[in-house]
């Protein structure tokens, strides 16, 4: 929560620096170094992209991974571990991406800007926590557990999107080529390989080989983030009888004789790191990376845009605005309001309909994912109008929620 509210800040910043880049006198410079060409080679072989790309298809691959790990840590151990938990935000999440994207849909059927359908489906975490730190205790914990794991369920549904709606052209060789790599992750984990070099090296050939593939090379982050170990390797019995041991190593003074004592202090760490989960050790040392430089990146690279009034009235604006300010808080609360009619859910204790209502607003917040979503849909930079919508419809969303649930909290405490 800390995390992801700090770094929605953060986001806020640099959302504002491509902002005003893409609207003075740098707008050109700020453009032309985004295309920036990265190269790789290796005899023959070439990896010839723009800086843009290895931002959206490379660094965006991390940021995947640790949805991954998310996405893996709910369903093990959180709030999808079980149904009675999971039930309600799975159907929140559902009703928040079908409404807003039949909402689209119905304006754009027909249009070219149709292939968008995908852009008001999504909720950025960060800056809805964001946005529930602002508020601080007027806002009860149940609702922030709830926008969580809705949040979790959104993401699993944007990566569907993103696997089966934006893939058009396969090349069956280099899929085989990253089943493969994929598997030699699983035998990896199977035999017990506990470095992590070898599993970066067989995820890397995994990435390059999906990105040439067709399929979006960032679900390379998704698969191996669902595949990481939830439980540790080391048991706390075996843990606590080697911390014995070395207490008694140091109380005989064996310890100040004892040759090779960097071994010691290595396997030490090594040891005391597996006594937490690869997932749990990678989510707490990737996330706050993630966080605070690649999404601040991505922001970088993808918000930039020359703001003019008329894009507002465009219909491909108008379709992401209506989805994300309108949809989404609809679907949310009527897929709701129908799971718990018909018995397979419960409102959490201490949660009235006005604060659900209020903080279904805050999830019409869709920036990062719904910035990536543009880029797939109308090409590498993205579709200026499409853009504008999912910045005017998030800022919108944004202050309605806030303001709803400023309302409903004082309301409340009256």
């Amino acid at each position: 929560m800390h995390v992801e509210a700090t770094s929605g800040l953060v986001l806020v910043f640099c959302t504002m620096i491509a902002l005003v880049a893409a609207n003075t006198s740098f707008a050109a410079t700020y453009l032309e170094f985004w295309q920036t060409d990265i190269s790789i080679g290796f005899g023959e072989w070439q990896f010839h992209h723009s800086l843009h790309h290895v931002i959206n298809d490379g660094l965006m691959s991390i940021f995947f991974f640790v949805i991954g790990l998310e996405v893996k840590r709910e369903i093990v151990h959180g709030s999808l571990s079980n149904w009675q938990q999971a039930s309600l935000p799975i159907a929140a999440a559902i009703g928040g991406m079908i409404v807003p994207a039949g909402l689209y849909l119905a304006i754009q059927y027909g249009q070219p800007g149709m292939r968008g359908w995908g852009i008001p489906m999504a909720t950025d975490i960060a800056f809805v926590v964001g946005c529930l730190a602002l508020l601080g205790p007027r806002v009860p914990h149940c609702l922030r557990v709830l926008l969580l794991s809705l949040a979790i369920v959104d993401d699993i549904g944007a990566i569907l999107v993103i696997a089966i709606g934006y893939t058009e052209s396969l090349d069956g060789r280099f899929l085989v080529l990253a089943a493969l790599s994929i598997g030699v992750v699983q035998l990896f984990s199977r035999i017990g390989v506990r470095r992590f070099p070898p599993y970066i090296a067989a995820g890397a050939i995994a990435w390059y080989a999906l990105h040439e593939s067709g399929i979006h090379a960032t679900l390379t982050g998704v698969i191996l983030g669902l595949m990481t170990p939830a439980k540790p390797v080391l048991i706390p019995e075996r843990f606590r009888e080697y911390l014995h041991e070395k207490q008694l190593e140091f109380e005989s003074g064996r310890w100040s004789t004892r040759s090779h004592r960097a071994e010691a202090v290595k396997e030490l760490q090594q040891i005391s790191r597996e006594t937490v989960s690869p997932l749990e050790y990678l989510e707490m040392t990737l996330h706050p990376w993630s966080a605070y430089f690649i999404m601040p990146v991505f922001a970088l690279a993808n918000a930039g845009v020359p703001i003019e009034l008329s894009n507002l009235s465009d219909s491909v604006a108008l379709a992401v605005i209506l989805g994300l300010v309108v949809g989404k808080p609809l679907g949310i609360v009527l897929l709701s309001w129908i799971v718990i009619r018909i018995g397979w859910a419960q409102l959490p204790v201490g949660l009235p309909w006005s604060m659900l209502i209020a903080g279904s607003c805050l999830a019409g917040i869709g920036f990062t994912m719904a910035l990536f979503i543009d880029g797939l849909a109308f090409g590498a930079d993205g579709q200026d109008t499409a853009k504008i919508g999912v910045l005017a419809g998030s800022a919108i969303s944004g202050m309605l929620g806030m303001g709803l649930l400023y309302r409903a909290s004082s309301y409340r405490a009256s």
